[in-house]
């Protein structure tokens, strides 16, 4: 069982604290400047890019990375025998094993007690790269499979027990995403109650909820579950 935590870099961690929460993540612990954990399908962590001293974090605020929680580390890092890994001990957090893609992008993993998603809302982190075969390989190699896939390529929805990770070609990067499993227009209602500035755009693939990103990003999308396979198929 593997659970997808995605985690954003931010300068105003308190007004993605009132996202997550009106999305519809549940804290397990109060957050605080440095750290803010949320859970429904998939973890959402909320990273503050300044400690108390106001010295700023080796990430800038807006970007995201993909990490992922696991029940074996050691298993996990045998079946990623075959990519460019590396064990590392960060402080704080205990042993990870970082894999590294052709294309820079790096993500994380590490050991923890994991639980089968649950709730509404789920994180979607995207995984951004020209060529989607070598990441897809990394995500089965810890047993995700495959969901919604285009039928020229370009886009794979990778599934597990606790999240989705969404693959799509492009500049290398990780994008921040969410899956939204209700009524969107109710969350878009729920979300402008809130104070956000939330619309409702119908794409080709399916509609969603677009808000401004707290830190003056792209703008944050919720994607309403993919029910039209026209150019897909499962």
């Amino acid at each position: 069982m593997t659970v997808v935590q995605q985690i954003l870099y931010t300068e105003h961690p308190a007004d993605w604290w009132k996202l997550a929460e009106t999305l519809g993540f549940v804290a397990p612990f109060p957050p605080d400047a440095a750290w803010g954990e949320f859970h429904a399908d998939g973890v959402l962590g909320i990273h503050g890019v300044e400690d108390e001293h106001g010295v700023t974090a080796a990430h800038r605020p807006g970007t995201n990375d993909i990490h992922l929680i696991v029940e074996d580390l050691d298993a996990a890092a045998s079946a990623l025998s075959g990519f460019d890994v590396e064990a590392v001990t960060m402080e704080g957090v205990g042993e990870l094993v970082i894999v590294r893609a052709a294309s820079g992008v790096s993500i994380s993993v590490s050991e923890g007690a994991v639980q089968r998603g649950a709730g509404d809302i789920a994180v979607q982190p995207t995984w951004f790269q020209e060529d989607l075969t070598e990441p897809r390989g990394i995500l089965e190699a810890l047993g995700f499979r495959a969901g919604i896939v285009a039928d020229r390529g370009g886009w794979v929805e990778m599934l597990c027990d606790g999240g989705v990770v969404g693959l799509h070609e492009g500049e290398p990067r990780i994008g921040l995403s969410f899956e939204a499993r209700g009524d969107l227009d109710a969350l878009a209602v729920r979300l402008r109650d809130a104070g956000f500035a939330a619309s409702v755009v119908d794409e080709a693939f399916a509609r969603t909820v677009r808000i401004s990103d707290p830190d003056g990003g792209d703008e944050v999308w919720i994607n309403a579950v993919q029910e039209d396979l026209h150019g897909y198929h499962r």
